[in-house]
């Protein structure tokens, strides 16, 4: 399959570019900075892109099966982050353009405000006071990929990240914001490695059960 990956040269994209080209697919990694992905392999390119610019990326995605976003940003001091609602409203106008309707992307357990709720005083006022900017844009991106309808998108949703690689565990998945124990509450809060993100992220390429959905992961 032909993947045309985002934000490659992340912690989360390096992980996936690897696996994809183990698992013999064709990857085109669009970077603002090529440099930085040290990969080389005979089905791999890398190409400098400007995810917030259609006309760039329009070039890039033509002939792509799919595309897979690992986009992170980080808010700053004197502002919030848009980065996720900008990033993806100029990937889903090039793609339309070019035709290609399938795409797959993570933000994060919580997004929605009322989740929150489930978490502990003390845990909600951390996410509140350090990441909140983020897990609002994820949610504004969110609404928007609700409202595409001839993009088949798939939003992953993990609790945390481990710069780790992969393992074998097993997933456990809830389409929804987080996912729940017996009673209803967050199953744990311990992060998952990016490798097993990047793991679930690749293997929906071969699926349909999560078209259309967010889907909270966690691993065993």
């Amino acid at each position: 399959m032909k993947i045309a990956v985002l934000g490659a040269t992340g912690r989360t994209g390096q992980y996936l570019v690897k696996q994809a080209l183990l698992k013999g697919h064709t990857v085109t990694a669009i970077v603002r900075s090529p440099a930085k992905l040290t990969v080389v392999h005979e089905k791999l390119k890398v190409t400098e892109g400007d995810v917030f610019c259609k006309d760039s990326l329009e070039h890039h995605l033509k002939g792509q099966d799919a595309v897979i976003s690992c986009l992170g940003f980080s808010p700053t001091p004197l502002s919030g982050v848009n980065g996720y609602t900008r990033s993806m409203r100029t990937t889903i106008r090039a793609m339309q353009q070019v035709g290609v309707n399938r795409i797959i992307t993570m933000t994060s357990w919580y997004t929605d405000p009322k989740s929150l709720m489930k978490t502990s005083f003390v845990f909600r006022l951390f996410l509140i006071t350090m990441i909140q900017s983020v897990l609002s844009n994820m949610y504004e991106m969110e609404h928007f990929l609700k409202k595409t309808k001839d993009i088949n998108w798939t939003v992953v949703r993990p609790p945390g990240l481990r710069n780790e690689a992969a393992t074998v565990r097993e997933f456990l998945t809830y389409e929804g914001y987080f996912v729940p124990d017996s009673n209803g509450q967050p199953i744990g809060r311990h992060a998952v490695a990016r490798g097993d993100v990047a793991r679930f992220m690749l293997s929906l390429l071969d699926k349909n059960d999560w078209i259309k959905k967010g889907v909270a992961i966690t691993t065993k």
